[in-house]
């Protein structure tokens, strides 16, 4: 069975035979009242309608023939043509002004005849009728109300005396038919159960990646080689003040930490090789001067944390706080987010900034950082800046990008990131990492003539991520 709607529009159309029987069976099924017969004409003709058509019920069905809802049931054929039938009709449910009584959830009009014999089919024939046409009304007055809010004048529980209604029921100790008023309500009652709103004055993210490589060669592989097990691992922990809550202060500080390591079967001494560990700290604290614009005072912290050294070697390389480096930076910061999310851009500029490095390894030459020798650390004042941007390209890839540049106005050094992540799943992913690093005054290496100044990381990973954000 499929059920359906057309239109009747208030035009000369209507009065072909098809809408014409139509507009009659409705008449008839809304009771043979005059006042239910004008409501219903003033409802279709009504010139101030701002609709240009209204929404009535037709039927079709392989084995019903039908005209609007005339339908050839075995005992009669239409209203037309069984004009003798007595037919028991709902109560008139469209009256003018349309008062809304509530939301409801009606059931599909069923067409199938139940199923009686000879001697009970007659006497609950008007029972039949009865609740077919107030299920026809029922979803009519439902249709027009939802088709036309603006047409509903009233709320019944807002009336200043609602119309009194009743309600018949049987009652199954007596027998008796009981009628009781139905009661409206016109008060407006608290929702019982208080809602739990909590106010985020902080916004949290976290994330935690886990990626690996992995290759295994036979001994007897025509070109050679040698098997080797490659790790990546990254916490990050981003924290911001809700700018929602405090639109004049901007706040937020980024804790991330990066491990990479490698087997080593052409090292030696050492059975697995430090390829990246660094840890970071990056915040910002800025006054809202103008649009997007704040006053702001930048801080930058990075080291590692274990012993680094070259393959073949016992000679320490790179340690905790050797090399570290501290920036602080005042300046201006812009700061935009997209309205859907999906794009922000954050820059800071500092003409003032102070820069420190240090190196206190005892086994560490301070020279291949920048430091003289017999010291320990470097500071220089100079200028800074930082810019930040993400822009997710779909909704599994992700890009971001981190700037850093700093010049004492002798000495430029700068580093540029790029990270690609490809969200397979919730806990899969594939990540493209490319870390490019200019230093005016690095020295040149004694096994490489080609790389001096230009220094450039690539990683290419697959792994395990979990990410989590308030």
């Amino acid at each position: 069975m499929c059920f359906d709607y057309y239109h009747i529009l208030p035009t000369k159309a209507m009065f072909k035979p098809r809408y014409f029987i139509t507009i009659l069976t409705l008449i008839f099924f809304s009771g043979s009242s005059i006042n239910a017969q004008r409501s219903l004409r003033n409802l279709i003709f009504n010139k101030e309608c701002r609709y240009d058509s209204i929404d009535f019920a037709k039927y079709t069905s392989p084995s019903y023939r039908h005209a609007g809802l005339m339908i050839d049931r075995p005992d009669f054929d239409s209203i037309i043509a069984n004009p003798e039938r007595h037919y028991t009709s709902a109560m008139q449910l469209i009256s003018s002004p349309v008062v809304f009584k509530g939301y409801e959830l009606l059931d599909s009009i069923d067409l199938e005849i139940p199923e009686r014999d000879e001697f009970s089919k007659k006497g609950f024939q008007w029972l039949d009728d009865y609740d077919y046409s107030f299920k026809v009304l029922s979803n009519l007055r439902q249709n027009y109300i939802y088709a036309n809010p603006t047409e509903v004048r009233y709320i019944l529980t807002k009336l200043p005396e609602p119309p009194k209604s009743y309600k018949e029921m049987v009652d199954p100790i007596t027998t008796n038919i009981v009628v009781d008023e139905i009661k409206v309500d016109t008060k407006d009652h608290p929702l019982e159960i208080a809602p739990d709103i909590t106010y985020k004055k902080w916004l949290h993210d976290f994330s935690a990646s886990l990626q690996f490589s992995q290759a295994y060669i036979s001994p007897n592989w025509y070109q050679g080689g040698n098997n080797n097990l490659n790790m990546i691992g990254q916490l990050l922990y981003h924290v911001k003040l809700n700018q929602k809550f405090y639109p004049k202060i901007l706040f937020e500080t980024t804790v991330q930490y990066k491990l990479a390591l490698n087997s080593a079967p052409d090292d030696s001494i050492h059975s697995v090789n430090l390829t990246e560990d660094i840890f970071q700290v990056n915040s910002t604290f800025g006054l809202k001067a103008a649009k997007r614009w704040y006053y702001s005072a930048n801080l930058m912290f990075k080291t590692q944390l274990f012993h680094s050294y070259p393959s073949n070697s016992r000679q320490l390389r790179s340690a905790f706080l050797s090399p570290g480096e501290l920036n602080l930076g005042l300046g201006m910061t812009y700061n935009y987010e997209s309205p859907k999310k999906n794009f922000t851009f954050g820059a800071s500029l500092s003409p003032l900034s102070w820069n420190l490095k240090t190196c206190f390894n005892d086994k560490i030459n301070p020279a291949n950082y920048g430091i003289e020798e017999g010291h320990k650390s470097m500071n220089k004042f100079g200028s800074s800046a930082e810019i930040n941007y993400m822009y997710k390209i779909a909704y599994n890839i992700v890009y971001n990008s981190r700037l850093f540049a700093f010049t004492d106005y002798e000495r430029f050094q700068g580093d540029w990131e790029h990270t690609i992540d490809f969200n397979i799943n919730r806990f899969l992913s594939t990540r493209f990492y490319v870390h490019m690093r200019y230093d005016s005054k690095t020295p040149r290496p004694e096994d490489s003539n080609s790389w001096h100044k230009f220094q450039l990381k690539e990683i290419f990973s697959f792994g395990f991520t979990y990410h989590f954000g308030v």
